[in-house]
């Protein structure tokens, strides 16, 4: 971990009015939460991006609530680990900050976050396929086929699956808040989701100070102002102490 960046950023959130924290997979992933991509990324053999697109649900809804229903339990299990819990403190000293998440498991909720944006929606949710209403259950104990109580239609996990629309009105506050932020904090992702990533971009465009925090490079690592080449669990609080000293 090299001192001399995390003192870097730590000045800059210091000096920011608004920080915007984009978080990725990274971050659960500490939490022992398995990403999608890269090591561990199977599911019984299975690509699990195969299982989350809506044609995976029309063609065989049963496999995909099973691979959810793994999910759901998988992240009652979990715990939020120390970057979770410091990007709760970073918000007690910085005038304003906004957290837009890809995550979908909550655990920055759990560790005290609010207002979180939420990009890819939530695990916490589901959602029917019929009359459209949203149901939140997060400790619910799902049959394999749940189906609505009200109009009886089959419901469906509530977040976002590969080719869906990001909820509009979330999209909307992300990049506000990209915009408006003098510091963009982007913890824990491989910058390849898109649109999630164009946040990224954009920022560094307008000339924004942006800091990464990923033990791997990304398409915008060499864009970005500090590039903390480290695990966030074990960077962001470094950080932190940098702020207060």
């Amino acid at each position: 971990m090299n001192a001399d960046e995390i003192a870097r950023a730590a000045s800059l959130l210091a000096g920011a009015s608004h920080v915007c924290v984009l978080t990725g997979a990274g971050v659960s992933a500490e939490s022992g939460v398995p990403t999608f991509r890269g090591q561990g990324g199977l599911w019984r053999g299975v690509d699990p991006m195969s299982l989350a697109t809506p044609t995976a649900f029309r063609e065989n809804p049963a496999d995909v609530w099973e691979f959810y229903n793994y999910r759901r339990k998988l992240i009652r299990e979990v715990q939020p680990n120390p970057a979770h819990f410091a990007i709760v403190q970073l918000a007690s000293v910085v005038p304003k900050l906004t957290l837009v998440t890809q995550n979908v498991d909550c655990l920055h909720q759990r560790a005290g976050s609010r207002d979180v944006l939420e990009l890819h929606g939530s695990l916490r949710e589901v959602r029917c396929t019929g009359c459209g209403q949203t149901f939140d259950m997060p400790d619910a104990e799902l049959p394999a086929l749940p189906h609505c109580e009200s109009c009886g239609a089959m419901l469906r996990p509530g977040v976002v699956w590969f080719g869906e629309m990001l909820p509009e009105a979330v999209w909307e506050a992300a990049e506000i808040a990209a915009t408006d932020a003098d510091v963009v904090l982007v913890v824990g992702t491989s910058a390849l989701v898109r649109p999630a990533a164009t946040l990224i971009g954009r920022s560094t465009d307008r000339g924004q100070k942006v800091i990464e925090v990923n033990p791997d490079a990304t398409p915008y690592s060499d864009e970005v102002h500090v590039c903390l080449r480290s695990k966030a669990g074990e960077t962001l609080p470094e950080v932190l102490k940098a702020m207060k000293s």
